[in-house]
């Protein structure tokens, strides 16, 4: 072989393993599949930057990298209700094989969009009553996922507002129709339905806005031993802390779904581990990328339940908090 073929051979070697990295690379693009993710709060708070992280992790838990064999779409759609439509057309166009919704505001905008596109969700308290699904155990459609609140969970927050506030006579379900499940009235029989049991008068105070939530507060606070229960929903996170001044200010008791409400100065809160859950929708996607049908993927309960009181809320609003309340909570912020 002469000098001439020798180098043309050694070229023609070269050029090929310089190739061989760029096809491993094409071939992994190719390989890489996508999920859409459609966030309750702003990109900047900390509880949706955790419950995120959570659903990410529980995805690596299954092999599944961002970045490497999976590209998530995301969008934080924060408690803007026409952001959030926006959002949720824009993830549908991007014809991603599933779609994870955080809670019941963004999977709306989400069922409107597409009735193809495996959908998980994760906070339609009442899926059948909304129409998401046929049933629990066989949902039937592109939308299956993980209950957090029920309507006896009123019950229950007016059973544990009447433990630490005995002198309530009258109670506000404090509610915004546009974000909230079966626009806000998921919850009305029960919370009547304890309310007489327990003696006092319910009332409903619908708030689009934080100039209507300041109203609805105000006038709760115009006759003595009011108290309150904020619907855990998109609109009230978004709105928090302004519920949790305007709380104090009045000197209102109230009792909150969501952990973040206690940890950033509200009384108390009872509700599910909304990180376990998310944690947990993360498997329904694997499953919808491992090529099961959302349609035939049981809508699941939350499993794990957190009480958390916020003690130095408590002694400005002059209540001593039972023992038997404390030793039940998961938390107790001094």
């Amino acid at each position: 072989m002469n000098r001439r073929a020798v180098i043309t051979l050694l070229g023609s070697a070269a050029a090929s393993s310089l190739a061989l990295p760029f096809m491993a690379q094409a071939q992994q693009g190719a390989d890489i599949r996508r999920v859409g993710a459609l966030m309750d709060t702003s990109e900047d708070n900390p509880d949706g930057q955790a419950r995120f992280a959570a659903f990410r992790r529980g995805l690596q838990e299954h092999g599944w990298i961002d970045g490497r064999n999976v590209h998530i779409d995301l969008r934080w759609g924060g408690g803007d209700v026409a952001r959030t439509r926006a959002y949720a057309a824009e993830l549908v166009a991007l014809k991603p094989e599933a779609i994870f919704a955080f809670a019941n505001a963004q999977l709306a905008p989400l069922s409107r969009e597409t009735r193809t596109i495996p959908i998980v969700f994760v906070g339609a308290s009442d899926p059948v009553g909304a129409g998401y699904v046929a049933s629990f155990a066989r949902p039937g459609g592109n939308i299956t996922g993980f209950t957090l609140f029920e309507a006896s969970m009123a019950g229950k927050w007016l059973d544990e507002l009447k433990e630490i506030a005995p002198n309530i006579t009258r109670v506000a379900l404090l509610v915004n129709p546009d974000t909230a499940v079966l626009r806000g009235t998921l919850y009305s029989r029960e919370f009547a339905a304890a309310a007489a049991t327990l003696k006092v008068e319910p009332v409903t105070a619908i708030a689009h806005d934080a100039a209507e939530i300041e109203t609805a507060i105000a006038a709760l606070a115009q006759r003595p031993d009011g108290a309150l229960i904020v619907v855990p929903d998109t609109f009230a996170n978004a709105h928090r802390e302004l519920i949790i001044a305007l709380a104090a200010r009045h000197r209102v008791p109230a009792v909150y779904g969501q952990r973040q409400f206690p940890m950033t100065g509200g009384l108390f809160s009872y509700g599910p581990d909304l990180v376990d859950s998310t944690r947990r929708a993360s498997s329904y996607v694997d499953r919808i990328l491992r090529g099961e049908k959302a349609a035939e993927l049981p809508v699941q309960a939350p499993v794990k339940f957190e009480l958390v009181i916020n003690l130095k809320a408590a002694k400005a609003l002059g209540l001593t908090i039972p023992e038997s309340f404390l030793l039940r909570a998961d938390e107790v912020i001094e």
